[in-house]
């Protein structure tokens, strides 16, 4: 693992163990409802602070829909097992928070990530080689290019690059050629892929604005090949 990838781990293993210091928290204002009779109808039982169960419950779900996104089981049996502000659920919270931390602890979030990303990416590369046989040179390069600029911001997520730009408090998403900039100053490839992904940039664009007759197939052909070998070599 480069040192970017255990900064971005320690980033996150810091963030984790915040939240669960603040689940502790929760844990400490505990209360026990021992008849039905109390000003809030709680059911009888074992309860913690609704104050602080709903802002321990908030800044857990956003860390974990950054990290996996609202469909991942994490986040969905996170986001039902805590709802209510009983002891159990905040018990309930705190150990969905130590699975993610064991995951990042062992870098099977990262390898999962790769893993998934890895397949989407040679099945889109096998559809652009499919076109480039078939001759269809101009939608081949538009998806070869799409490709490499989803590659650009996997990227910069790994070595924790800023992927946007606050504008007047507007996040607005880096152009590509800026993203292949930022990768080059931070050293994660050099200046001679920096210019091979300038160019096949370049060619991308000719072709998502119709401007066919400027490439050749051929050039889409060693582009399709230089960036697969790219893709590869530069995770």
């Amino acid at each position: 693992m480069s040192g970017h990838q255990n900064i971005n781990k320690e980033i996150l293993l810091k963030r984790i163990n915040e939240l669960l210091e603040q689940g502790n928290e929760v844990l400490k204002s505990q209360f026990n409802i021992t008849t039905s009779h109390n000003p809030n109808r709680y059911p009888v039982g074992s309860y913690v602070s609704l104050a602080l169960q709903n802002g321990f419950r908030a800044s857990s779900l956003s860390f974990i829909k950054n990290l996996y996104g609202e469909t991942h089981p994490f986040y969905k049996e996170f986001d039902k097992g805590t709802d209510i502000n009983r002891l159990c659920e905040a018990k309930s919270g705190i150990q969905i928070l130590k699975s993610i931390k064991d995951e990042i602890e062992n870098d099977w979030l990262v390898s999962f990530k790769q893993l998934i990303s890895a397949e989407i990416f040679s099945d889109f590369f096998e559809m652009a080689k499919y076109l480039l046989d078939e001759g269809y040179k101009d939608p081949a390069a538009v998806m070869i290019g799409s490709l490499l600029e989803e590659h650009l911001r996997l990227l910069c997520k790994n070595h924790s690059i800023e992927i946007v730009i606050d504008k007047d408090g507007d996040l607005i998403p880096k152009k590509a050629n800026r993203l292949n900039d930022d990768l080059t100053k931070a050293g994660i490839y050099g200046t001679l892929d920096q210019k091979s992904v300038s160019a096949w940039l370049d060619l991308r664009n000719k072709a998502a604005h119709g401007k066919y007759d400027q490439y050749t197939k051929g050039q889409v052909d060693m582009m399709h090949d230089g960036v697969l070998d790219f893709v590869r070599r530069c995770q």
